[in-house]
Parts: structure tokens; sequence; C-alpha cells
């Protein structure tokens, strides 16, 4: 059986960080599948989705590592041809990747205790952003 649905929220941009992982729940349980695959995918060039103990301590020392790995006012090639300052953008989402797979067991995501779904928006400004959810098993 596959299931899928598309969450969608406003971000302010620059590696802004949102918590998903209770409207990934309600995607699974709402799937009715009981053990399979939870694929989350953010919809776009940049974002990532990952996973992190989502607390705001932890969620500064991510926004600050992003800006030293790949900062934004760092020349680009993109942001120069495209003229949208965006590039670092680009490099942070491609860096820390699209999406995640948690595998599904008896109804319930194998997530750690302090482990939270999330999904970062590197873009340079604020951008109505799209998560597709696809819970695949039986």
């Amino acid at each position: 059986m596959v299931y899928g649905k598309s969450i969608e929220f406003n971000s302010k941009g620059f590696s802004d960080i949102h918590d998903l992982s209770s409207e990934v729940e309600q995607v699974v349980e709402d799937s009715g599948i009981k053990n399979g695959i939870v694929a989350v995918f953010a919809v776009g060039s940049t974002a990532s989705v990952s996973t992190m103990e989502y607390e705001p301590a932890l969620v500064q020392d991510i926004k600050e590592r992003l800006e030293f790995l790949a900062s934004s006012s760092m020349h680009s090639h993109h942001s120069q041809t495209w003229g949208d300052d965006n590039g670092f953008s680009h490099m942070r989402a491609t860096l820390m990747g699209p999406g995640i797979s948690v595998p599904l067991v008896d109804g319930e995501m194998t997530l750690g205790t302090w482990q939270q779904i999330v999904v970062i928006d590197h873009d340079n400004r604020p951008r109505n952003r799209k998560v597709y959810v696809q819970v695949v098993g039986d």
C-alpha cells in the first residue's frame, strides 16, 4: 500500500528550522499503514529535511554552522548568473539533502527519544514551503 500527502507551511528563510514531527506522524496515522517506510521530501532546491533534537540552543548551533559552511554573503556563480543572491541556499540544501526515510514498525516511526523530523529552509527570503510525505508498506 502507498499513501502520500503534502504538508505546507510558511518559513522565514535563512535556514529557518521547522519541527514537522507531529504533522508527519499524522500522515502516518492517516495512512493506516503499520509497517514500512516513511519518506519525507522537501519540494524545492533550497530546503532540506533531516532529524535533530529540536531545542533552541541546537537550532542556533545549526544555523551558525551552516553560515560558516556556506555563508549567506559568499560569492556564488549561481547568484551572479541569476541575480537572486541565493547560491548559498542551494549549496546548503545540496550538502544536507532534500529528504529522509524512516522505518515504520507497528505503526510507529523508529525515531529516538530526542529525534524530531525537521525541515530547514535555506533560501534568502520567506517562502511557502511544501514537504511531501509518502508512507509505503502494509
